[in-house]
């Protein structure tokens, strides 16, 4: 296995006259699953995009494996072996489920083994799929991208807890740095191995092991 850590010091994400994230700090290590928690408005969402470079830092810095990234652009992050599955937009509605997983591998067998449910929806567009569907389809080519770093902003969204158990756990296999956000801790992560800060209005208020925020997901 490979290791590699990504992780913000002292971050700060401004939107306009919106200071959204104060001086974060936070380092996630790989291989292993990292949980960015959080209601709407924490901040969660706008750290994962923080380390993706798809928003801009107003202070701090992003460093990866000991380097400073903090002015390398998304895409050229992307080149590098970063992986962000966005919750919206994260598949090309216009083309087939066939095409959107052709733009990782030509074989489509290992995304059908990861979520056989994909299999009699090849030839579907990909708008047309459900909203859980939608998250499979956008995994299964997070999964087989070889990424170093991949970031998910909540992966088991309209899934059922039999599927968002097996997303977990294929996420958890990956020999990557995994990044998910989420509003709460999923029960699917009971019972794996997870680093936890859970965020409230831009700061980070709990860093440590899923096992010790309990059942409820939060202190």
């Amino acid at each position: 296995m490979t290791t590699t850590t990504i992780s913000l010091r002292e971050a700060r994400v401004r939107y306009g006259p919106l200071e959204a994230l104060h001086g974060v700090t936070l380092a996630a290590p790989g291989p292993g699953l990292t949980v960015l928690l959080g209601r709407n408005g924490s901040g969660r969402t706008t750290a994962l995009r923080a380390l993706a470079g798809d928003v801009p830092l107003s202070g701090g810095a992003v460093v990866w494996d000991g380097r400073d990234i903090t002015g390398v652009a998304a895409d050229e992050r992307a080149r590098r072996g970063l992986c962000l599955v966005p919750e919206r937009r994260a598949v090309f509605g216009s083309l087939t489920v066939r095409e959107n997983l052709a733009l990782t591998a030509p074989d489509p067998a290992e995304a059908l083994d990861a979520y056989p449910r994909l299999r009699p929806l090849l030839d579907r567009r990909a708008g047309t799929l459900s909203g859980g569907e939608q998250r499979m389809l956008a995994l299964c080519r997070a999964l087989r991208s070889g990424a170093r770093v991949v970031l998910v902003d909540e992966p088991a969204q309209g899934m059922s807890p039999a599927v968002a158990a097996r997303t977990y756990a294929l996420l958890a296999a990956l020999d990557a740095c995994v990044v998910v956000a989420e509003q709460r801790l999923p029960p699917a992560l009971h019972g794996l191995r997870a680093l936890v800060y859970e965020l409230r209005r831009g700061t980070v208020v709990f860093a440590g092991e899923a096992s010790e925020l309990g059942g409820s997901g939060r202190r």
